[in-house]
């Protein structure tokens, strides 16, 4: 905390108030409103807390006007072109880059854990056929807890170990059962041989009755998908971890909040939404007409891939995303897809579109993502599972950081009340 005050004035009557500044160490100051309402009697009032910081991190940064991701210090540039989805894990986890041995002796450990119990396995009976996959990753998840009930000890920094390791491991195979489980076929066993996105691949689309080819482009698309949604500093999925866990509940738990919040269209669901939003325009045809649409504002439709919360300049996994994106429909053969040609006609459009360059609404990570799993052969309800195998990283790390933290308490938000004031009840002969 710095030696700066913040003033503020009340126009009615001049009285002022000095707040203390609290400072990080790149990114805007932050006014410490915590003795506000205990000294004078008011409320902040910040729907949807667009300028509210709920907590101090060293995990992410990002600055939203000059397109800027760091994970650590490190730009995600940087991670994405030279690091994998397990060197970031570790990164975001310990706060450091491993030593060749530590990122071994990691990638083992997570290896080790990929399996499920076998009764767990039963559970996926339970949900209809056509049951939406997260609806079976956040019941699943959260069912965790009754198999390790004995290592779920908050304030046991082993039993926290434990919980990480374990979570970011058996997330791939417990998403690969709900896929399986929704087309009939037998869940696949993982293996320990293969890196973290073949293995999720196998146990995808292998089938006992004949070997699977592993495709290492398709491999090394998710593992840089994965690297650019491992984090994204106090997103909506983000802040309901860290609000669960603030309450001590178990960190399963805390992470089934997670993704139910990550399963909102606004959210991890936008990347689905894209694909919708393409069936629904159906043909390149189609484009100029939804543009005009889109440029309406009576209209109720949006093109949805496009321009960020955050960032008001080109989103930086964008960039990273779209060579990747390009790569990926070259090598398995997919530009004949109508869909998928009719992604890039629209990314091409908008790039150029004087509309969307001045608002600034270029394609965002959930445009390209999108595009990337259709052509992997990934079902569009899957989408938002497979950002949740990703960011379960981030939900774990900012979980630990929390709970390491001081000045760590229950979240407890206010609100300005706006219903009826006090009133006595009246007998129902009287109303």
């Amino acid at each position: 905390m710095s030696d700066k005050r913040f003033v503020l004035t009340n126009p009615d009557d001049q009285s002022s108030v000095e707040l203390p500044l609290i400072s990080g160490s790149v990114g805007p100051s932050a006014v410490d409103i915590g003795a506000l309402y205990k000294k004078h009697g008011i409320f902040t009032y910040d729907p949807g807390f667009v300028s509210t910081a709920s907590c101090s991190s060293a995990i992410t940064y990002i600055d939203g006007e000059q397109g800027i991701l760091l994970y650590r210090g490190y730009p995600v540039e940087q991670l994405a072109e030279k690091s994998s989805f397990l060197e970031v894990t570790y990164l975001l986890l310990k706060g450091e880059l491993p030593t060749k041995p530590e990122l071994e002796s990691f990638t083992h450990t997570i290896q080790y854990h990929t399996m499920i119990k076998e009764t767990l396995k039963y559970f996926f009976r339970g949900f209809h056929h056509d049951a939406h996959p997260m609806s079976m990753l956040s019941s699943v998840v959260s069912s965790l807890s009754a198999f390790y009930h004995d290592t779920t000890d908050i304030y046991d920094p082993v039993d926290r170990d434990m919980f990480a390791w374990r979570i970011i491991a058996k997330m791939p195979t417990i998403a690969a059962a709900a896929y399986k489980h929704n087309i009939g076929q037998p869940f696949i066993y993982p293996r320990n041989d293969l890196d973290y996105c073949s293995n999720l691949l196998h146990m995808f689309f292998s089938v006992p009755a004949e070997p699977y080819q592993i495709d290492p482009v398709a491999a090394e698309a998710l593992d840089l998908l994965f690297i650019l949604h491992a984090d994204h500093e106090q997103n909506a999925s983000t802040s309901t971890v860290r609000l669960a866990g603030s309450s001590g509940t178990n960190p399963y738990a805390a992470i089934a909040a997670g993704i139910s919040a990550l399963w909102g269209p606004a959210h991890g669901g936008a990347n689905e939404a894209v694909l919708e939003m393409l069936a629904e325009i159906g043909s390149v045809k189609e484009i100029d007409k939804y543009i005009a649409r889109a440029k309406d504002k009576n209209d109720s439709f949006r093109l949805m891939g496009f321009g960020h919360r955050v960032y008001k300049n080109y989103d930086p996994r964008a960039k990273i995303i779209r060579q990747m994106c390009h790569k990926v429909l070259e090598k398995l053969g997919k530009q004949d897809d109508p869909l998928l040609e009719l992604a890039l006609r629209l990314e091409e459009i908008a790039l150029k579109d004087d509309y969307f360059v001045e608002k600034k609404l270029y394609p965002n990570v959930d445009f390209y993502s999108g595009i990337i799993y259709k052509a992997l052969g990934i079902p569009t309800n899957m989408f938002t599972v497979m950002f949740a195998i990703a960011r379960s990283v981030g939900w774990v790390a900012h979980w630990q950081e929390m709970l390491s933290d001081p000045a760590m308490r229950i979240g407890r938000p206010r609100q300005v009340y706006t219903g009826a004031p006090h009133r006595d009840y009246q007998p129902i002969s009287k109303r």
